[in-house]
């Protein structure tokens, strides 16, 4: 069950009357392999103004003792759902709380998991957003900072990790815990890890000479895939270069990362105690770009040791202060910092990241950065494209506006005035403002305070309008959707505009002008000579859509592959793939100029995202009468391109992964099985356990594998990963018994592991089972009441999200949708779950109808 949401207002109230909070957490955790609860004990000191009346937050399974100031309570009389009333305060106020609370599936408070390998439990807890209150009785918001100290009773043979180091006292068959006290922190990144982690340890040496020690701890089960040497030499990069930027040393006495099971997000930044996903281990070969984006996840959550653990927003609605800026530091940093292995660090940003941002921004749901949050429960909704990767894009803008050197100083003013503080948006915009002399008040309500995404033209300057060359930059504010609050508006916008021409056989770019754009039209001086492509926004210095002037996208679609440099082909590729995704260029012209331009594309990452979106354009927004013929050509040139690269390169792996997912013909089936087989005839190729599974589920899906086939490769792979990926290969069968067995899973049982509802649903919802899943559209809307009653909120937004019949494009899903949305006034977030699946559909229809009509010139 959802447990009650702490507004704005209440968390305001309570912070306005107590302060010097300090907790001391007794965790019984030594039943954790067999029983469903653990006991809790905490004291929780703090000062309060006298007669005061608060609660503290606790979602517990019992509550068995409330003691306030040495006098004991009636738990009936002070437990009020899931809070404790502590009623007319003393100044200095003790409360101790025993309670029983409940071990998690589900991601939220303690989680449990049951390695199937070896039989071994272990813990972590993920606190964020209010989730502490699932461990221990607190006063669960970030404005009220504390120091912890926990102790905790594990089975013998456990180790246990937390915020600072711990002495163990071993007593028969448990261990005992006794962790130091932390710093002020906010209790969302309090944490706890319990289990028989393996560990491997290593020491950083600061520029202070200070020598901070390094640990990183998995599964005994996955030990094998833990590459020490590479995680700890991105971790001290990273050290290095934060504690450069930020000039403020790393402000924990140690540094470890825990890579742990079933997690439902990417990591988290418990202070000085990381907790990442543990798929971060590669079981099997992965490319470069995959390497980068663990780097990038080591490196946000490092950063997030300052910004957001150091100083810490107020309130929820400056969550973008935390994820936005641990955003753009990570990026920055792997372009930056000393021995990078990833220097074009940008041009991932820009192929892989920003468009996350654009694509939620143009959602009904858009919000503004600072979004208002009026309790805790709105803000899951907004952990999204807007508040970390849109927010990085206007901070990377505001870093152009300001200049490097004056954004730099002002962060370091901001972080060293506010130093185990709390902010808000007009604290750090002070810093800038003092740092840069610039006033940053209409920036930051024309950046931060509105939303959607400004479209800026590029156009040859009409005689009367500038010199010979000059060029117009025109900017449009569209309307906002009707359910999205606010009005759009034109910004000032700091970009780049760069003259390409033909160099060797290659666009290089000559002349680039950097300028301020401001207002409906703004004409820029450019040499007289037109060069073959005009690019706006060149270096992708602002958050914008972009179009083309007619004679530069004639070149870029056919010449996209021939930009020498990564980050132009990246931004000439963003503009076509939102193109598309608006239905200004069909799915069946976006075909040809993407296998075209991949021939000679030389960053993986672009490879993978390309051919991912082509994926998407060919389920989603290209004419169901054309499709097969596309996804056909598609598998084709993927398989073709998989024989000619290099014998065990990155591209043949992401190749082969291409052809793998659009596969369909007999032959094509004939080489998957080929495949498996290891019969495949391309020199160099590793079929790894991730690639094997990909492959079988495919051919699940389109039919050409039974069960047994299936659960013979889960005895192959017993791990947790296989049973995982064993749940979405039956789930992908096009049998109506095989769907009916997956929504049941997902809808029937109370609380499947959030890990195992993922993989139902991935597999579920396959995009070429059309006709199989029409029924489940009316399905869907009859359980989605009573799934967001009785189910965890991360449960919610897996099911509610995840089963959404976007795959049924047609004008019966958006009646059904609308129905619904009409009916009983449900809560906010779940219509925003829906609405958003909507939209979806309707962008796709539109998208299909242009290339219905599509002119089908080749590219």
């Amino acid at each position: 069950m959802p447990a009650e949401s702490l507004t704005a207002s209440q968390a305001r109230t309570r912070a306005a009357v107590i302060s010097e909070v300090s907790y001391d957490i007794d965790l019984d955790l030594s039943g954790a392999r067999d029983e469903s609860a653990f006991r809790s004990v905490t004291a929780v000191r703090f000062t309060a103004t006298p007669g005061a009346t608060v609660f503290l937050d606790l979602v517990a399974v019992a509550v068995h003792e409330v003691v306030l100031n040495g006098a004991s309570q009636a738990v009936g009389d002070v437990l009020a759902g899931d809070r404790i009333l502590l009623r007319d305060l003393a100044g200095d106020t003790e409360v101790r709380v025993v309670a029983d609370c409940r071990y998690s599936v589900t991601g939220e408070g303690m989680h449990r998991f049951a390695d199937p390998v070896d039989g071994e439990t272990y813990l972590y807890t993920q606190f964020e957003v209010p989730d502490a209150r699932r461990v221990f009785a607190c006063f669960d918001q970030p404005d009220l900072k504390a120091r912890c100290r926990f102790t905790v009773t594990t089975p013998t043979g456990w180790r246990a990790i937390g915020n600072v180091e711990a002495e163990r006292v071993e007593s028969g068959d448990r261990v005992v815990h006794r962790f130091g006290r932390t710093l002020p922190v906010p209790t969302y990144v309090a944490c706890v890890i319990a289990g028989p982690y393996e560990q491997v340890r290593d020491v950083y040496i600061g520029p202070d000479g200070r020598r901070l020690p390094l640990g990183l701890y998995c599964r005994q089960s996955v030990r094998r895939f833990l590459d020490a040497d590479d995680l700890f030499e991105t971790t001290r990069q990273g050290l290095d270069f934060f504690h450069q930027m930020f000039a403020i040393a790393y402000p924990f006495g140690k540094y470890d990362q825990v890579f742990v099971p079933e997690f439902h997000t990417y990591a988290m930044e418990n202070a000085a105690a990381v907790t990442i996903r543990d798929e971060d281990l590669f079981r099997s070969r992965v490319t470069d770009r995959e390497r980068e984006e663990r780097a990038d996840t080591i490196l946000h959550e490092m950063a997030h040791m300052w910004f957001g653990n150091l100083v810490t927003m107020t309130w929820w609605d400056d969550l973008w202060l935390n994820e936005s800026f641990a955003t753009l530091m990570a990026t920055t940093c792997r372009a930056e910092m000393a021995g990078s292995r990833w220097p074009g660090a940008w041009t991932t940003f820009t192929d892989s990241m920003k468009d996350k941002a654009y694509e939620q921004d143009q959602l009904p749901t858009t919000h503004p950065i600072v979004a208002e949050i009026g309790d805790v429960s709105e803000v899951l909704g907004n952990i999204d494209g807007i508040t970390y990767e849109k927010g990085a894009s206007v901070l990377r803008q505001l870093m152009a506006y300001v200049g490097r050197d004056s954004f730099e100083a002002g962060l370091r003013d901001y972080m060293s005035r506010h130093a185990w503080g709390n902010t808000r948006l007009r604290d750090l915009l002070a810093a800038l403002e003092k740092a840069s002399d610039r006033d940053l008040s209409r920036w930051s309500g024309a950046w931060l305070e509105t939303a959607g995404v400004n479209v800026l033209r590029l156009r040859t300057a009409a005689p009367g309008e500038g010199a010979p060359g000059a060029v117009v930059v025109e900017q449009e504010a569209p309307d906002l959707p009707a359910e999205a609050s606010g009005t759009a508006v034109l910004r000032p916008h700091r970009i780049a505009i760069g003259s390409y021409d033909q160099a060797g056989g290659r666009l290089v770019r000559g002349a680039r002008v950097e300028v301020d754009v401001d207002g409906p039209a703004t004409v820029v001086p450019m040499p007289a000579t037109r060069p073959a492509v005009l690019l706006p926004n060149d270096d992708d210095l602002t958050y914008a859509k972009v179009r083309l002037d007619e004679a530069s996208w004639a070149v870029v679609r056919a010449r996209i592959g021939d930009f020498a440099d990564s980050l132009p082909r990246a931004l000439c590729w963003s503009i076509a793939w939102d193109m598309t995704r608006d239905g200004e260029f069909a799915a069946r012209l976006y075909l040809p100029m993407v296998l075209a331009g991949l021939r000679a594309e030389t960053e993986i990452g672009i490879l993978r995202t390309q051919l991912r979106r082509l994926r998407t354009a060919l389920w989603q927004y290209a004419d169901p009468a054309w499709r097969a013929e596309g996804t056909t050509r598609y598998a084709e040139e993927a398989l073709v391109r998989s024989a000619e690269a290099d014998p065990g390169s990155d591209h043949q792996l992401a190749w082969v992964e291409g052809f793998v997912a659009m596969a369909a013909t007999a032959e094509h089936i004939a080489v998957l099985h080929g495949l498996l087989a290891g019969e495949h005839g391309m020199a160099g190729l590793e079929i790894g356990d991730d690639l094997r599974w990909t492959i079988l589920e495919r051919l699940c899906a389109i039919g050409s594998v039974d069960e047994s086939m299936v659960d013979a490769e889960l005895a192959r792979d017993g791990t947790a990963d296989g049973a995982r990926r064993h749940l979405s290969c039956l789930s992908a069968r096009p049998t109506p018994e095989a769907k009916t067995a997956a929504w049941e899973r997902v809808v029937g049982q109370a609380e499947l592991p959030g890990a195992q509802l993922t993989a139902v649903i991935a597999g579920f919802a396959q995009p070429d089972q059309h006709e199989l899943l029409a029924p489940y559209t009316a399905k869907y809307f009859e359980m989605l009441d009573d799934v967001f009653a009785c189910r965890s909120p991360e449960t919610q937004r897996q099911i509610v999200t995840g089963l959404y019949p976007r795959g049924q494009i047609e004008p019966a899903t958006l009646a059904a949708t609308d129905a619904w949305l009409a009916g009983a006034r449900r809560p906010a977030p779940l219509r925003r779950m829906v609405i958003e699946g909507r939209d979806g559909v309707t962008r796709a229809l539109r998208a299909r109808a242009a290339d219905r009509n599509a002119d089908e010139r080749p590219a």
